[in-house]
């Protein structure tokens, strides 16, 4: 079955493309979705956030001290790369695990996640696609979203790879702008991935 890696600069719009590949009925893993459930249910990763970053990683009944683990990393390029190096194996096990269920009739699936590059898991998968938009719109998208403020937005876009590299390393470009419809573009790499 043909994996394909989907990703985006934070407020690309990746979430409304796979949403159109779902329409499709296209099976879609959203990695950034699974690794906040993963935070709270998968015993290993549990265990060795809390011997990472101390019990207090967590609170009573397995809910995730978010204050705690942000005070630690945020602005810690060594204490985030610790986290991700725990948090991002589970997710790729969580990514096999479900590959596993998904229907054998499906022609291809998607692998969505926000640091597709970064995280390698784009390894994972045959082929990539990077959606694309304005850094106006994607910061307008994000503000309004997410009510941070411009300099938050710029924050968050600091920490992923520019557009640029990422479009060196796709196989495949969805430019979601007003003047390009994204329901044409994905109704051609349908036609694509399914032959």
């Amino acid at each position: 079955m043909l994996k394909i890696g989907i990703t985006g600069g934070i407020g690309s719009g990746k979430t409304t493309v796979c949403r159109v590949f779902e329409t499709l009925g296209i099976p879609v893993f959203y990695a950034d979705v699974v690794a906040k459930d993963i935070m709270v249910s998968d015993p290993l990763l549990i265990a060795g956030v809390k011997q990472a970053f101390g019990e207090a990683s967590y609170l009573e009944h397995q809910v995730l001290n978010k204050a705690h683990i942000a005070q630690i990393v945020f602005n810690n390029e060594t204490e985030l790369a610790k986290l991700n190096a725990l948090v991002h194996p589970a997710v790729f096990r969580a990514f096999d695990q479900w590959v596993e269920q998904v229907p054998a009739n499906s022609p291809y699936i998607l692998k969505e996640a926000a640091l597709l590059f970064e995280s390698d898991s784009y390894k994972m998968c045959d082929k990539t696609i990077v959606v694309v938009a304005p850094f106006s719109l994607k910061k307008s998208r994000v503000m309004l979203r997410d009510q941070v403020t411009e300099a938050q937005v710029q924050a968050r876009m600091d920490k992923q790879f520019s557009d640029e590299h990422k479009i060196k390393m796709a196989d495949f470009l969805i430019h979601n702008e007003e003047s390009a419809s994204i329901i044409l573009q994905v109704l051609a790499l349908h036609e694509q991935f399914i032959k």
